[in-house]
């Protein structure tokens, strides 16, 4: 079954990944790569993109609050404010991916443990497959565990999750990502 895939870059504010005040994020400098690499594979194959920007990060007017200069939206690129972790909630994110047909989201962006986590369980009961980049999200560390454990910990205990039929698949930056295979599982 054919799906329409949609990017949601999530949180990729620049004072998220570089800081201060809540950076910089693990590896930012791959992560950037990474998110720009997927990105442009993207705007190639014509897949519409969404931008989350977490209102708490700084003064809107801060360069620390915008979506950091590497992966910048272009003109008419959707990008949605939030005050929650979950991005969906208080926003309209789902009600215009619903107007746009979307089915499939990607979803990269930081903070792992936190707004990633969160966008993928609700997108699945908001009926939506998700393919969470593995190498297309950081964090930083935390008093426990190190970025790279909390990582490896969401990408392993969200690969599979899901609510009913749909699901999330983690999957790495060089499969073709806009290619869901969910249904190779169902």
């Amino acid at each position: 079954m054919t799906r329409k895939t949609a990017l949601l870059i999530i949180d990729a504010q620049t004072g998220i990944i570089e800081g201060p005040p809540d950076g910089p994020v693990h590896n930012a400098a791959g992560l950037l790569q990474t998110m720009q690499g997927i990105l442009l594979k993207a705007r190639q194959q014509s897949i519409p993109v969404w931008y989350v920007q977490d209102l708490d990060v700084a003064a809107v007017e801060d360069e620390a609050f915008a979506t950091h200069p590497a992966i910048a939206p272009l003109p008419g690129e959707p990008i949605i404010f939030k005050r929650a972790t979950d991005s969906f909630h208080g926003t309209d994110l789902h009600d215009q991916l619903q107007a746009a047909g979307i089915q499939h989201l990607v979803i990269m962006g930081c903070q792992t443990p936190y707004c990633i986590d969160s966008a993928c369980r609700k997108a699945t009961t908001l009926g939506y497959d998700v393919t969470l980049v593995k190498d297309g999200h950081s964090t930083t560390d935390n008093d426990v565990l190190s970025a790279e454990q909390i990582i490896a910990h969401h990408n392993k205990i969200l690969h599979g999750m899901g609510n009913l039929e749909p699901f999330i698949l983690v999957r790495h930056s060089e499969e073709n990502l806009f290619e869901p295979t969910h249904d190779s599982y169902r």
